[in-house]
């Protein structure tokens, strides 16, 4: 009889038991997770989950490129449920350290991992650039706009292509200056820089720029304020910034991606693969709000409206950035 009581009250104890904590965590990329551009719409997305939910997330910024493997192999081993890493420069310690905890689920943004512990979130940056493209072409009164980017790497060319052809759709006959700010990852924190560049470009003539750089951009962002030129943020929808110059923002839904991260992980309905979102999945746009509404007239609108649902239904093709063939449209 002592036994079977035992055993009852083992049952219930067990029973009355809390289930396990989920756990969620998120490594940031340089630059950190209040960059006003692609961290913080990662941040900006974990926080709506905490606020929804109540559940807290652990998180790191990385500062140097050893602690990239350092944060996610301390936030692994603490048995985190999901781990997001930002950006596509975690791409190959996500590789080795999902290999090494396999029941770790990594959701990668900006990058892909083929395991079957990672989801790879990826967009269609050209979609998106293109619309602003078009955007800066009717916006400009010289027939040249601009383009700074960070770090010299296809992800960032992708931008630049789709701008170009975005430009070249309005004004085929308008010239478009691009730079990059370096071909290392300091080229994503260096503001002077992307005011020096801008600079450049509105002695050449242009008078709208575009600027995908992280926080290198935030120095573009200023440089066309006190110039009083036009400027084009990213990822994040940086309008608020400057208003009065800020013509859009070319958005990026990170946030969207790190939210459904947690709430898929939470919720049993999280799947590793490959995601790629653009313009038909919500993924990429343009930003249109109090901020720049006098700066975007009505038929600038429903130009860029039409285009946007014919690239949506396939019947607009905007062409990718390979390595093999640069920038071909």
């Amino acid at each position: 009889m002592p036994s079977r009581l035992a055993a009852l009250a083992l049952t219930l104890l067990l029973a009355a038991a809390p289930a396990a904590a989920f756990e969620p965590a998120v490594v940031f990329d340089m630059g950190g997770k209040f960059d006003k551009s692609f961290n913080e719409g990662v941040h900006n997305g974990v926080e709506k989950f905490k606020a929804e939910t109540g559940i807290n997330y652990r998180s790191f910024e990385v500062t140097n490129e050893a602690q990239r493997e350092q944060f996610l192999r301390r936030l692994a081993e603490r048995g985190a449920d999901v781990i997001v890493a930002v950006g596509f420069s975690q791409a190959p310690v996500v590789e080795k350290v999902a290999k090494q905890f396999p029941k770790v689920r990594f959701t990668l943004i900006d990058g892909v991992v083929d395991l079957p512990n990672v989801q790879s979130v990826t967009f269609a940056e050209h979609e998106g650039s293109y619309l602003v493209g078009m955007l800066a072409a009717m916006a400009s009164k010289t027939g040249t706009v601009s383009f700074v980017g960070g770090m010299d790497i296809p992800l960032i060319r992708r931008f630049a292509c789709g701008y170009e052809q975005g430009v070249k759709a309005v004004k085929p006959d308008a010239k478009v200056l691009v730079n990059m700010a370096g071909t290392t990852p300091a080229a994503w924190s260096d503001p002077t820089r992307g005011s020096e560049l801008a600079k450049s470009q509105f002695d050449r003539g242009s008078d709208v720029v575009f600027a995908a750089a992280g926080t290198t951009g935030l120095g573009t962002l200023q440089a066309a304020k006190d110039a009083g030129k036009l400027a084009i943020g990213v990822d994040s929808n940086q309008n608020h910034l400057h208003p009065g110059t800020m013509l859009t923002s070319m958005v990026k839904r990170v946030d969207v991606a790190a939210y459904n991260a947690f709430k898929t992980a939470k919720e049993g309905t999280w799947e590793p693969g490959v995601r790629r979102l653009g313009l038909k999945e919500d993924g990429v746009g343009w930003a249109d709000d109090e901020h720049n509404k006098a700066l975007i007239t009505p038929e600038m609108r429903a130009a860029v409206d039409a285009a946007a649902a014919e690239i949506k239904s396939g019947a607009r093709t905007v062409a990718n950035y390979s390595d093999a063939d640069g920038c071909k449209y």
